[in-house]
Parts: structure tokens; C-alpha cells; sequence
């Protein structure tokens, strides 16, 4: 057969890309145009007559402003046959496609892609060969017609009037809808610049189409006039047909499949019996039945769960310390025990994974804390929330009789993370509820326990599955709502807050950086300086952690955002203490200590809160009446109790003090601690009261600067008390300078900072007759001085 094309001639077109579509040779198209550079080619073309445009496909549709590499470099010559303005850079083009072109030379892609293109002629010559497929072609498609009578209508006329068989496979592609022959199908028609090779693609499609509309029909003569649970059935055995058809397997594929994922997991010889045992009754239920459903999704979960799989631990010691350095300051005692664990693991090889708990009040990275220990350990980390957590079945799973049952959190999380010795981190363990339904707290007890939680079984599993490598990390803010159970089975390291040398050295090195970043800011556009950091953290914030802190950084480079974003592009600030105060308004926390210690009836104390430690006023006041004590400031039993006891002590020693024994004959006390809306409790204000009775009654003012904590008794001991630590950074945030604590607390001073011990002078004491020498100002108003205290080497300074 001769080649009748004509030799290819390179000329320069413009090039108008098309997402979901393809046209062909002799087709008559319309096309909406809303892209920036198609819109301007049209403009450009509009006034032009009989212009010509290249018509090229992307390869991807998801492409808004396609390049050369983007297009196929197979496209049609098409003439705009007519424009019309639909809106504002919106047309509707129509388009009769003339000859196929190749792109040989890409030119331009401004103002609109431009292109030097090679047409490709058509061969003409026929054969009994093209002919015989031209007409197994139409014959095809006229019964494709008669079956889907929703094809274009102008479909049957090309039949009749298209005697070209080239010709006649490009349109009967071109009316091919989306569903028969995706855009690359049709790309791949139109590439194809042989006749017979392209007439044998589209008589594949159509015939395709003939064999799917078949197997249709033939399922569809199953259907009757039957129930409804017999029509659920002829459906599904109308797809089991087509998936047969389509060679897409069926359910004994599925079987086979599931028996395979099951093998390669690596089961347990129980766990592997309890699934063959299942395996075989689903083989053996029909598919459409709920117990099916719920056997296999039983089955994907057990193939699932990584029963052997194990990652290998990073036994360097001093890799790990580096880690745990590079994301956390401070924090010495949770660091020492995961280098602890790791020595052990590289001494012992001992698998058993430690189950710890850290309590201290927010923003001090106890939960950040979980995903630094699973980097140095090279582990996988997974965070469950436990706030507010009030149903058992959230820890170990509903049982597989409910419906819409799933296993509970542990193993879900076992499963996301895919190994079976991760750092899963229990967040706000304490702040679990009990309910109706159940304890989770209860629940966690097998979980967090060492001895047990080799064999941990959850209510949907109902199979043993083992704990025992998983590192639980549990955080808490108050442990008095942790049962003591589960607390028995952890290892609670306490995480106080920072103290203020600390958080200027987070703020430095870490916030300051963090929040520049997330600004798109850097120090050349805001400079952080120490004296500005430190009016921040002095004046602005008052807490234990850190999250306070780094929102006001936040807020100055916020400020710095928007002036550069308003057009102050050389802008350049400090932040100095001057500024800081501009920009965050006046300062929230003044130093009101001596203001309010400085008369009489006014004692400072110390006490602990889940968020932290904090200071406390106790105020004193008295007025004619009959002897009545008051106490008020939300208290609780047990601090009423130690106002109840001050005074009565205070009764015990007047002579001592140089009272009138019967001074509250004709007087009422009144003993209130501010901030009633919180509630207070505890007995380790009861020097505290003391003081304040005192100082009120002898009308001499305590010592500015001094604080005091513990508890009393009616002979004068001072008892140790909680918290020593967490009162002392109080102290130290809130400038006192001298701390009057039980000398049985002595030890605790070990865990204290030194750079707090250097700056507040702690007094130990022992007696309550030790308080008054340490904390009374002279009098107000000058009076005969008191006797010293029978029996007592430590008499009052007035």
C-alpha cells in the first residue's frame, strides 16, 4: 500500500489546552475557555477569520496552567468556527477539528503557548482489510446504539454518511462518553496515525462496551418480582457475576486472602487457633449475613495487630542524653531515669518496659516529654487523651456482640503505630471520670500493671495480646484524683515548674526561635533582648510552665507581622523592657506583697495547686462580740480545722505573748483568705494563721518578704508538709526572699534548684514558739513588751 500524505511542512500555531477532553479530525466541538492564557489566545483569535488553533490534551486535569511537558504532543489543527462571550474572561468556543499535528519545536508559553508543529496527513488508501473492519466497526456500533439509546443522536448518522474508515473510527471515538473511553483512551486513539491500527482500538472499545452491556443484561433477566430480602440477594449475585466477569475475583478470593494475611502475621499458637477456628465459619456463612461482616472485620483486626513485629531500640546512652538535651531543658530527674532504662537494657537485655508517671502543672512539657523519650529510645510514639474519658469500654473495647463493636484505645493505637513496643503516652490520667458504664481508671489497671499486662485482653480481641515492651508514660496534674491503685502501679516522678533562670534560658533558645519561625519573622526583624524577656516573664506572666510565656512572644511578633505587612518594610524592633510594655499594654501582675503585708493581721503563705505552687494572703480582723470565731475564702474542712487550731493556740500562750487570757471574751475573730472563688484546702497554712492571729492581736506587722508554710498541732510542733518545691519557686517567682518551713522538710531542699536555694533564706523550725522571733515587725503602736515564752529559748522579737 502506498503512502498517499504529503510531505510535513513546520509551521507555528498557537496552542489552546483542553483538561478533560480530546478532539478529533472532522468533529465539531464546543468548548468553554476560562483559564488566563487560553482567554487571551481567544481574544486575540476573535477577530480573525477562518483562524486555525492547535488543540492539545493535558496528561494530568488537575493542571491549572499547564506547560509544554503537560500536554500530550499529539493534538488536532481546528478552526474557530464561532466565539461567544459568556462573562467577564469567559467564552464558548466552537471548534471543527481539521488534521492531526505532532509538536515539533515548543516556542512560547506568554502571552498565551505557542508551538511549531508538524500536520500529519491522512492516509487514504483502502484495502479489504480496512474495509472488513470499517464494517465490523458500524456494525458494532449500531447494535452499541440499539442497546444505550442515550449516545448522541448524530451518532448513527456518521454510520450512514462516513465511507472513510480512518475518518469513521475518530468520530465514533469522539462521541464516546467519559464512562466508555477515558480522556487517555482517546489519546491514545487520536496518536495512532495508522487507519487499520486505529479502527482495531475503537472496534475494542465498542466491542468492550457490547460484552459489558451482555453480562448487564444477562444478570438483569435473573431479577423478578420478589421480596425484598430476595431482591438483596439477586443483587448481590448480580455484582458477584460482574466481578467474575471483570476477573475481580469473588468471596472465596477473599477467604484466601484474609488466610494469607493471617498466616504472615505471625500469631500466637492460641491466637493462631482461635482464627483457623473462625477462618473456617465464615468460609462456610453466606456473604450477605451480618455474622459474615463481623467475622471478617474480627479476622482484619487480628491479621492487623502486630503480633512479633518489634523495632530496634538505640542503646546509646549518650545519644540518648543528647536527645533528650536538645528538646527539654531541665527536667534532670525524668532524663536520669530513661538514660537509667536505657543502661539496663544494653547491661540486662531486659525488655520490660517501665511504666512512669509525670505530675506537675501545665505547660511544663510533660506530654512533649513522651515524643522526645520515643526519638532518643528510636521509637514509634502514640499520644491517647484520657480527659474526660468516662466509659471502661474506651480502654478495653466493647465485647464483638454490639453492634458497630471496635477493640479500645490500646490496641487501636498498637495497631496505628504497627509494632508492639512503642511509647504510647497516657495524657491526663487524672482527669478520667467513673460513670454508668464503667471505670477506665479501673481498667488501666491491668495495663499499667508490669506482672499482668503480658496477658492484657481486650473485651473485643478476647484474646491475650502482650503489653509488656510498651513504654506507658502517663501525665497528671493533681495526683489526689488518681486512685491508689493505679497509682501503686507507676513510677511517679514529679515535673515542677521552672524557675525563672530557666525560663529565660527556654525563652532564649527555644520560644523565641519557635515563634519567629512560625511568623515568618527573623532576629534581624525582631531582636529579643534579656532585659525585655525578663519583663515578660516578671510582669506579664505568672505560672509554673511556659505556655503563658511564649503566647506573649507570640503576641510581639503578631505585631511586628502585621506593621510589615501594612508596609513598614524596614522594620526593624528591639525588644527592650520599654517595649514590651508598649505593645502588651500595662502590666498584669504588679508586686503587691508589701502592700498588702504591711499592717497588722496580714501573713503570707505558701501552698500547692495541681497548676503549680502559689502564694497565699491570710487575713486577720477582729470587732466587738462574743468570742465567735469566722472563717471564710472557700475553705475546705481540714484548713478550717488549722484556723481553728491557730486560734486556740494563740489562746493557749496569751500570758506568754502578753494577752489578756480572756481577750476573746468580748471579741470575734475573723480569719479570711482571698481569692474565694477558688477553692482551698489543706493543713500546711496553719503557721500561716498563726502568725496572722498573732500579729493582729499584738498589732505588730509581719516582715515584708517573708512567706511560711506548715502545719500545727495544740502543743506547739510544727508538722512537715507537701510540696516544698513547688511552694519555694512561688516564692521565688513572687520575690519573697526568706521562707519559714518544718525543719522534717529539710530533705526536700535537695530537689530544689540552687540558684533558688542561693536567693531565699529558708529557716527550719521545729516549734511554733521559733514563728515569732523570725517574722514580727516592732509594733504600731508602742506598747509594754511581751514576756519571753516559759521554757523557750526563742523568744518574740518586737
Amino acid at each position: 500500500m502506498s503512502d498517499s500524505r504529503a510531505p510535513p511542512d513546520i509551521e507555528l500555531l498557537p496552542i489552546l489546552p483542553l483538561r478533560n477532553s480530546v478532539v478529533f479530525p472532522a468533529s465539531v466541538v464546543p468548548i468553554n475557555v476560562g483559564r488566563l492564557r487560553s482567554v487571551r489566545l481567544v481574544e486575540d483569535l476573535a477577530g480573525q477569520e477562518r483562524a486555525i488553533v492547535g488543540i492539545v490534551s493535558q496528561r494530568d486535569a488537575e493542571v491549572d496552567e499547564p506547560r509544554f511537558q503537560d500536554l500530550y504532543d499529539v493534538g488536532t489543527v481546528a478552526r474557530v468556527v464561532k466565539v461567544l462571550r459568556l462573562g467577564p474572561s469567559n467564552y464558548s468556543v466552537v471548534l471543527h477539528g481539521l488534521a492531526r499535528f505532532q509538536i515539533a519545536h515548543q516556542s512560547v508559553l506568554e502571552p498565551y503557548m505557542r508551538a511549531r508543529v508538524r500536520r500529519i496527513g491522512e492516509d487514504l488508501e483502502r484495502d479489504a482489510e480496512l474495509d472488513a473492519l470499517g464494517a465490523s466497526l458500524r456494525e458494532g456500533m449500531r447494535l452499541l446504539l440499539s442497546l444505550m439509546p442515550n449516545l448522541p443522536r448524530e451518532t448513527a448518522g456518521i454510520l450512514d454518511n462516513v465511507r472513510e474508515s480512518g475518518a469513521l473510527a475518530d468520530l465514533i471515538a469522539s462521541n464516546l462518553t467519559a464512562e466508555q473511553a477515558s480522556v487517555a483512551d482517546k489519546q491514545k486513539i487520536l496518536s495512532t496515525f495508522d487507519p487499520k491500527a486505529r479502527v482495531r482500538a475503537v472496534l475494542g472499545i465498542v466491542n468492550r462496551q457490547l460484552e459489558l452491556l451482555r453480562v448487564k443484561k444477562e444478570v438483569s433477566s435473573m431479577m423478578a418480582d420478589e421480596g425484598k430480602a430476595q431482591r438483596e440477594q439477586i443483587l448481590r449475585q448480580q455484582m458477584r457475576t460482574i466481578k467474575e466477569e471483570l476477573g475481580e475475583g469473588s468471596d472465596e478470593d477473599e477467604v484466601e486472602e484474609l488466610r494469607g494475611r493471617l498466616r504472615a502475621a505471625g500469631l500466637p499458637d492460641e491466637v493462631q487457633k482461635v482464627a483457623r477456628k473462625q477462618l473456617g465459619r465464615m468460609g462456610a456463612m453466606q456473604p450477605q449475613s451480618a455474622e459474615y461482616n463481623v467475622t471478617r472485620t474480627y479476622l482484619e483486626w487480628i491479621s492487623d495487630l502486630p503480633w512479633s513485629k518489634t523495632t530496634s531500640d538505640k542503646l546509646d546512652v549518650e545519644e540518648t542524653r543528647r536527645c533528650l538535651d536538645e528538646d527539654h531543658y531541665g527536667l534532670e530527674k525524668i532524663k536520669k531515669r530513661v538514660i537509667e532504662y536505657v543502661a539496663v537494657r544494653k547491661l540486662a537485655g531486659n525488655k520490660k518496659a517501665p511504666i512512669l508517671c509525670f505530675i506537675g502543672p501545665p505547660g511544663v512539657g510533660k506530654t512533649s516529654l513522651g515524643r522526645s523519650i520515643a526519638r532518643s529510645m528510636d521509637r514509634r510514639y502514640h499520644r491517647i487523651a484520657l480527659g474526660g474519658v468516662r466509659d471502661e469500654a474506651e480502654i478495653r473495647g466493647h465485647r464483638r456482640t454490639y453492634v458497630g463493636a471496635l477493640p479500645g484505645r490500646i490496641l487501636q493505637a498498637i495497631k496505628k503505630v504497627g509494632v508492639r513496643n512503642p511509647v504510647i503516652v497516657l495524657d491526663e490520667v487524672d482527669k478520667m471520670g467513673i460513670d454508668v458504664l464503667g471505670d477506665p481508671a479501673a481498667a488501666l489497671l491491668e495495663v499499667l500493671d508490669p506482672e499482668q499486662n503480658s496477658t492484657f485482653q481486650d473485651h473485643y480481641l478476647d484474646l491475650p495480646f502482650d503489653l509488656s515492651q510498651v513504654t506507658f508514660l502517663c501525665t497528671a496534674n493533681n495526683p489526689d484524683t488518681i486512685p491508689p491503685a493505679l497509682m501503686d502501679r507507676m513510677e511517679v516522678i514529679d515535673c515542677p515548674g521552672y524557675t525563672r533562670a530557666e525560663k529565660l534560658h527556654i525563652a532564649t533558645e527555644f520560644l523565641c526561635p519557635k515563634q519567629l519561625s512560625a511568623h515568618g519573622l527573623t532576629d534581624e526583624r525582631l531582636e529579643f533582648r534579656r532585659e525585655g524577656l525578663d519583663r515578660i516573664i516578671d510582669s506579664y506572666t505568672r505560672e509554673a510552665g511556659v505556655r503563658g510565656l511564649e503566647r506573649e512572644i507570640g503576641a510581639l511578633c503578631r505585631h511586628v507581622a502585621m506593621r510589615i505587612a501594612e508596609g513598614e518594610t524596614t522594620l526593624r524592633l528591639v525588644a527592650e523592657a520599654s517595649v514590651v510594655e508598649t505593645l502588651l499594654g500595662p502590666p498584669r501582675f504588679l508586686p503587691d506583697l508589701a502592700e498588702r503585708t504591711s499592717a497588722p493581721g496580714v501573713a503570707t503563705g505558701l501552698a500547692w495547686t495541681p497548676t503549680g505552687g502559689d502564694i497565699l494572703f491570710i487575713e486577720a480582723t477582729r470587732m466587738p462580740g462574743k468570742g465567735e470565731v469566722m472563717v471564710t475564702g472557700n475553705l475546705k474542712s481540714i484548713m478550717s480545722e488549722s484556723a481553728i487550731t491557730a486560734v486556740s493556740f494563740v489562746r493557749s500562750r496569751a500570758k506568754e505573748l502578753g494577752l489578756d487570757p480572756e481577750f476573746l471574751k468580748l471579741t470575734d475573730l475573723h480569719l479570711h483568705v482571698p481569692k474565694g472563688g477558688t477553692p482551698k484546702d489543706g493543713p500546711s497554712a496553719g503557721v500561716t494563721m498563726f502568725s496572722a492571729v498573732a500579729s493582729l492581736l499584738l498589732r505588730c506587722p509581719l516582715r515584708r518578704g517573708v512567706a511560711m508554710t506548715g502545719e500545727i498541732t495544740l502543743r506547739g510542733s510544727v508538722l512537715p508538709v507537701g510540696g516544698i518545691k513547688e511552694k519555694l519557686l512561688a516564692a521565688h517567682r513572687a520575690g519573697i526572699r526568706e521562707v519559714l518551713m518544718p525543719a522534717r522538710n529539710e530533705p526536700d531542699l535537695q530537689e530544689v534548684p540552687s540558684d533558688i536555694r542561693s536567693d531565699v533564706k529558708v529557716h527550719l523550725i521545729t516549734r511554733v514558739d521559733q514563728v515569732l522571733a523570725l517574722v514580727l515587725e516592732p509594733p504600731v503602736h508602742a506598747g509594754p513588751p511581751l514576756p519571753p515564752p516559759a521554757g523557750d529559748s526563742h523568744p518574740p522579737a518586737l
